[in-house]
């Protein structure tokens, strides 16, 4: 790692399922696990609402990773939803790959309500994987300059 990385510090988003992921990150939060602050969480209803524009706009906007937390396959209160994340999701991260954005840099995770320790740990990991890859500098010419 080199001197560079060691002061990164990346800026993640975490689309998070208002029913389990949501209420992980609660539970996690709750029983005072620890979890980088640079998780900045976006609640949406389901996840799949996760329009793929929105995984694009936040690396347009800085992101250096982008996670989708939904509700465990099966298990989805609007029954179905996550099966359609899943499936826009495989075919953005195959976009992103075409277009180059490192394969680490975007995940998805399936939270239940119950899992503050998995959320955390999960939380944990893909900081500690998008701070070795570094700084997203992919899409950075899409970003709006001020």
């Amino acid at each position: 790692m080199s001197i560079e990385n060691e002061t990164f510090r990346p800026k993640i988003v975490a689309f998070c399922c208002n029913w389990c992921s949501y209420a992980g990150a609660d539970l996690a939060g709750s029983s005072r696990l620890v979890y980088p602050a640079d998780v900045k969480i976006i609640r949406v209803p389901c996840s799949c609402r996760v329009n793929p524009m929105f995984i694009l706009r936040a690396f347009e906007k800085g992101a250096d990773g982008v996670i989708m937390c939904g509700c465990h396959p099966g298990d989805c209160h609007y029954s179905t939803g996550n099966y359609y994340a899943r499936r826009r999701m495989t075919l953005l991260f195959s976009m992103l790959d075409f277009i180059g954005v490192e394969n680490g840099r975007t995940r998805v995770e399936w939270v239940s309500a119950a899992e503050g320790v998995k959320f955390s740990t999960t939380m944990n990991e893909f900081v500690e994987k998008i701070t070795s890859l570094g700084p997203n500098v992919r899409l950075e010419d899409l970003r709006c300059r001020n």
